[in-house]
């Protein structure tokens, strides 16, 4: 019953919160060709969409931006100082992180979660968005999320303990 419960919140959650748009539609408005070479597409991602899924894909519940969220992941509030957003970089760092992530959704969530590759581009654009972070408060996130962000801190989890 936990995780139907959430899972029916983070779904409810994603869908009010972001745009009418059909995907196909946004990824053909935000990418552009690469010169290197035909077919390659790279996405800008949109902040106000990668808002919406910080908090409806359940990424706030280890993770915490502005200071609202959990701990069991590290911080993403944006470096205002970097350069640029490098979304390679980015799904990297998630590749990194990857086994870590998996066990503890499946422990908090009860199901690893998944992104297409402009779901990607949007958490990522807003992750690397001071000025759209600014605003981001605990009202943002649904009060059923918020009772399951995880207050442990990353460091002290023993991450092949809990997946036994």
């Amino acid at each position: 019953m936990k995780f139907g419960l959430l899972g029916a919140a983070l779904a409810l959650s994603l869908a009010a919160s972001l745009s009418p748009c059909s995907a196909a539609s946004a990824l053909a408005q935000e990418a552009a060709p690469s010169p290197g070479g035909p077919g390659y597409l790279v996405s800008f991602g949109n902040s106000e969409r990668g808002r919406a899924l910080f908090t409806g894909k359940g990424c706030v519940v280890c993770h915490s931006i502005n200071g609202v969220g959990g701990k069991a992941g590290p911080a993403l509030d944006a470096d205002p100082s970097a350069p640029g957003l490098d979304v390679f970089e980015f799904a990297a760092r998630m590749w990194r992180g990857a086994p870590t992530m998996i066990v503890l959704q499946e422990m908090e969530l009860g199901y690893q979660i998944e992104f297409t590759g402009q779901e990607l581009a949007d958490l990522a654009r807003f992750i690397h968005d001071a000025e759209a972070q600014r605003s981001f408060q605990e009202t943002d996130v649904p009060e059923l999320i918020r009772d399951w962000m995880v207050d442990e801190v990353y460091d002290e989890l023993d991450i092949e303990e809990m997946a036994q």
